[in-house]
């Protein structure tokens, strides 16, 4: 018997671990089709795999030639400042104390999240790490890399919040949670391992708090050109033809 085993993409680690798209033109670990809604791509970015470089350091400032020399000079106007003396700027609505550490405040902790270097990709899936938590999942078929599903809440991604603009008729509130892509390698296909992918993030979604997910198909695209699926795919996953498109149909299902 097969053993299965999904993971969530959370870290590097499991970021390593999407499997690559059966059409070698595309790639899901590069793809930002659905988060950028004007200039998204699917196409494979190799750059993008790669560390984010840290942003370059902010050129110092050009000398001053008008500036007098000799260090720090005596501000009349500042009631604070001494010749030679570094001062704070006077707030007048300011305590000039340093606040005292109150050790029964609450402190804020902070929530998971990834390198700041880590790749483009995995940046833009630990997005809502702390709040929403994952956005991705892959499913493990006897350890190799079977099939990659992404998710999340409407407001990641601008490009569905288009396609529900084009019909009103959609609920509005509560607001549902989206899939945007789940595909599976050639080597995969016809375990139903896509279906069993899907069934486990709408579980995960639901118990997240969510009452309907959504999805939005390509009737026309071929297998190996879209990780959208088509509207029978879904519907043998519970959901229902909410819009019935040529291009862009919506299926949704309620939890």
């Amino acid at each position: 018997m097969t053993a299965i085993r999904i993971v969530d993409v959370t870290d590097e680690s499991g970021f390593g671990r999407i499997p690559p798209c059966a059409d070698p033109g595309f790639d899901h670990r590069t793809c930002d089709f659905w988060e950028d809604d004007r200039r998204g791509s699917k196409a494979a970015r190799l750059a993008w795999l790669q560390p984010t470089p840290p942003p370059a350091p902010e050129p110092a400032p050009s000398a001053n030639p008008f500036a007098p020399t000799g260090g720090l000079t005596f501000n009349p106007f500042d009631p604070r400042s001494g010749a030679g003396i570094a001062a704070k700027p006077l707030n007048p609505f300011g305590d000039d104390d340093e606040p005292i550490d109150n050790p029964f405040a609450p402190r804020r902790e902070r929530g998971p999240a990834v390198a700041p270097d880590a790749p483009r990709k995995l940046q833009l899936l630990a997005r809502g790490l702390s709040i929403f938590g994952s956005y991705a999942k892959v499913l493990e078929a006897d350890g190799e890399p079977a099939a990659w599903c992404q998710f999340g809440p409407l407001s990641a991604y601008p490009r569905a919040q288009r396609v529900r603009e084009l019909y009103p008729r959609l609920p509005s509130s509560p607001l549902p949670a989206v899939i945007t892509c789940i595909a599976t390698t050639k080597a995969a296909r016809r375990h139903g391992y896509a279906k069993q992918l899907v069934v486990a993030v709408v579980e995960d979604l639901a118990g997240r708090g969510f009452s309907a997910v959504e999805a939005y198909p390509e009737p026309r695209a071929e297998p190996d050109a879209t990780s959208a699926a088509t509207p029978a795919f879904w519907s043998t996953c519970g959901f229902d033809l909410a819009i019935d498109d040529e291009r862009f149909p919506v299926v949704r299902r309620e939890l």
